[in-house]
């Protein structure tokens, strides 16, 4: 039997890169999938793939920086999905810039979705989880999307986007801490370099400056990293998939680098 069969899976920012592949794998084991996204017809596209593989799916359009939204967001899962068993907060933004360059615009941009979003998903999906546990003992898992950046890599986009990820990786501990006599497991996932449509974006930013082609700048990331390549999507999945299974039962306030060995833990 897949690992998460008939379990009710929320992913946020599905509609492209390490959501959508995530939303996919968890279709994949079984899941009942919401994907959402701010890109509405992006959702659509990632719901209409993972019901492909003969599961049920929905899309919902949010804004993972708005709480009325993610209020709504969570809300409609629940009831289409009849209850929520996992939340995938993966929604996020950034650019690539220098410290001196970053506005007071950026630090808004970026701390309203990657720290405050995050926040408010995580609260929300756990007053579901709450209720859940009342009533049958089952409680949830919360998966937070941090980033090796906050961990101080060196390679971040901008200081403002190391700062919102360190911001998830504190609020995954406390969190932990305090939902766990929910049996609420809360864990974060901290990718490394990974070839996503954002980074990608990135990188051409990166390689200009630099005066660099961008395959120059790949083949240089790759060229640092010890088991010498970047992370797909999937590979992010992968562990997303484990820390919503039964095998992570007693997996909880720990943040997980997929960085092939890219930071210390």
């Amino acid at each position: 039997m897949p690992v998460l069969q008939d379990k009710a899976v929320l992913v946020t920012g599905a509609g492209a890169g390490i959501g959508r592949a995530t939303a996919l794998a968890m279709a994949a084991e079984g899941a009942i999938v919401a994907a959402a996204d701010i890109d509405l017809a992006a959702a659509e596209r990632t719901a209409g793939q993972a019901a492909g593989n003969s599961r049920r799916a929905i899309a919902i359009e949010a804004d993972c920086g708005d709480v009325a939204s993610i209020d709504a967001m969570v809300a409609r899962a629940v009831t289409e999905l009849g209850r929520l068993d996992v939340i995938v907060n993966n929604a996020g933004v950034t650019r690539y810039a220098y410290i001196m360059d970053l506005t007071e615009a950026d630090w808004d941009r970026i701390h309203r979705v990657n720290a405050k979003g995050v926040f408010f998903c995580l609260q929300r999906a756990a007053r579901e989880m709450i209720k859940q546990f009342e009533t049958d003992g089952a409680g949830g898992r919360i998966i937070n999307i941090a980033s090796i950046s906050g961990r101080g890599y060196a390679g971040a986009s901008n200081a403002a986007y190391a700062a919102s990820k360190g911001a998830v990786i504190s609020l995954t501990k406390m969190a932990a801490q305090q939902l766990g006599r929910y049996n609420i497991n809360v864990n974060a996932i901290c990718p490394g370099v990974t070839r996503t449509e954002l980074g990608a974006r990135n990188a051409i930013t990166r390689a200009a400056e630099r005066g660099i082609t961008v395959e120059q700048l790949l083949a240089e990331q790759e060229a640092g990293i010890p088991i010498r390549r970047a992370n797909t999507p999937d590979d992010i999945a992968a562990m997303a998939v484990f820390l919503a299974s039964p095998g992570s039962r007693n997996v909880t306030g720990q943040s997980h680098n997929v960085d092939g060995g890219l930071v210390p833990s």
